[in-house]
C-alpha cells in the first residue's frame, strides 16, 4: 500500500507578480494566486485524494493556499499544523528588491547563483532589519537565534528536515495521506530529500505555483511515483 504526500507551492503572490524577492516577508496572494489555489483544490477533489493531515508555514500566502486547497476539495475539516520551519527560504537583504533591477546591478549570473545555488548565501539583513523582523507578531514566539539574516537552500533544508522527520514522516508511516502547502524553496528542500537530488541538480528544479505535486511512497518512504495533477 503506497503512501501519498501532496506538495502545493502557494499560488502566485503579489510580489511574485511584481517580480520581487519575497522570503519571510508576509505578502498576500494575488487574484491569480487565489484562483490557482482554488484550482489546486478542484484538482485534488477530481483525483479523489482524501487527506488526514495538512501542514503549512506561518506566512499567509501559504496558509491561504492550504485553506483554499482544502475548501475546494471539500476537506476544510482536516487538521492543519503551521510551522516556521516550512517558511520560504529567507532572501536576506534581497527581500523586497525587484529581481530584474537586482540582475542589472549585480549581473544575471550572480543573481542566478543567489537564487539557485545550494550553498551560496545572499547578502544578509542588517542587524536592525533583523531585529525589526524578529519583533513581528508572527515571529515573536520564536527564539531569536532561529531567525535567520539570510538563507541558502542548504540552510533551508536543515530547518525543513527536522519538521519532516518529526511531524510528516510519522503520519505517512501510519498510512495517512498528507498535504503540505508551502513555498518554492521549502518544497524544493523536501523534494531534494525525497528524490535524493544532488546539490548540483537541485539548481534546475522548479516547482510551479498552485500545481499539486503527488509523491507515492513505499513503506520506507522511498519515492515510487511522482506526478502533477
Amino acid at each position: 500500500m503506497t503512501k501519498k504526500l501532496v506538495l502545493v507551492r502557494h499560488g502566485q503572490s503579489e510580489w511574485n507578480l511584481a517580480n520581487k524577492f519575497t522570503g519571510w516577508v508576509d505578502v498576500n496572494l494575488s487574484d491569480k494566486g487565489v484562483e490557482e489555489a482554488k484550482e489546486a483544490g478542484r484538482k485534488i477533489k477530481e483525483a479523489g485524494i482524501k487527506f488526514d493531515y495538512a501542514h503549512t508555514s506561518i506566512l499567509k500566502r501559504a496558509i491561504k493556499t492550504c485553506n483554499f486547497a482544502l475548501e475546494y476539495s471539500d476537506q476544510l475539516f482536516v487538521p492543519v499544523e503551521k510551522s516556521w520551519r516550512l517558511n520560504e527560504r529567507h532572501y536576506g537583504a534581497l527581500q523586497g528588491l525587484n529581481k530584474a533591477e537586482t540582475a542589472e546591478k549585480y549581473g544575471d549570473e550572480q543573481v542566478h547563483i543567489w537564487r539557485r545555488s545550494y550553498d551560496t548565501l545572499p547578502p544578509e539583513l542588517s542587524a536592525e532589519e533583523k531585529e525589526r523582523q524578529a519583533a513581528l507578531p508572527m515571529f515573536a514566539h520564536l527564539p531569536k537565534d532561529v531567525i535567520p539574516g539570510a538563507e541558502n537552500l542548504k540552510v533551508t533544508l536543515e530547518r525543513v528536515l527536522p519538521y519532516y522527520f518529526d511531524k510528516i514522516a510519522p503520519q505517512l508511516l501510519e498510512g495517512d495521506t498528507v498535504l503540505v502547502a508551502a513555498h518554492g524553496n521549502s518544497l524544493r528542500a523536501l523534494a531534494k530529500h525525497l528524490e535524493k537530488i544532488s546539490d548540483d541538480d537541485i539548481m534546475d528544479l522548479e516547482i510551479p505555483t498552485g500545481q499539486p505535486l503527488v509523491y507515492e511512497l513505499d513503506d520506507e518512504l522511498n519515492v515510487v511515483k511522482k506526478y502533477y495533477l
